[in-house]
């Protein structure tokens, strides 16, 4: 696996090698060791799927509030989507900062996203599916998240959602 840092600080692209022959490929997405020789923490309590119909469909923008904050690492399986995250960390150079990647079957690329960002993705084809290991187990108590279009991160999507729901909808403004 070969991990680089994006520019929010703790978040990581990571790209698969993959071991091909006649029959096709082998690749390894998950070694706790290699993800704790880049400083970064393998703890791993839940796997999600989330599969959406319709390009267009947006999901976030997710975080859980302490003591529940969690790491994500996340995959698109089927289709492609563009993943999002901010740093909502107020010790953090990046704070409020905003970073996208392509996430798609065909480069099997992930995404880590720290504790401390908000998450989200819109998907750009039908028939997407994405599948993430998350560290810490879901607790609706502590669940939250922010405007996809909060005017505070200025975050550039590529088109307008034409999916979404409206728990989605409704995120407050982040309060800084």
């Amino acid at each position: 696996m070969t991990f680089t840092e994006t520019p929010l600080a703790g978040a990581f692209i990571i790209d698969i090698g993959f071991i091909e022959d006649e029959r096709g490929f082998f690749a390894r997405t998950w070694a706790p060791d290699e993800f704790a020789r880049h400083g970064l923490d393998p703890t791993l309590s839940q796997c999600n799927l989330s599969w959406n119909k319709r390009k267009g469909t947006l999901r976030g923008m997710h975080f859980q509030r302490p003591p529940f904050q969690e790491i994500k690492i996340v995959r698109c399986t089927r289709g492609a989507i563009l993943d999002v995250i901010v740093d909502l960390r107020r010790d953090s150079p990046t704070f409020r900062q905003w970073t996208s990647v392509e996430l798609n079957a065909e480069s099997r690329r992930m995404l880590y996203v720290p504790k401390g960002f908000a998450h989200g993705y819109l998907t750009l084809t039908d028939d997407a599916e994405v599948y993430y290991h998350v560290s810490a187990p879901y607790e609706p108590t502590h669940a939250t998240g922010v405007a996809w279009n909060d005017r505070a991160f200025g975050i550039s999507w590529p088109f307008a959602p034409t999916v979404i729901s409206e728990k989605d909808r409704a995120w407050p403004a982040f309060q800084v």
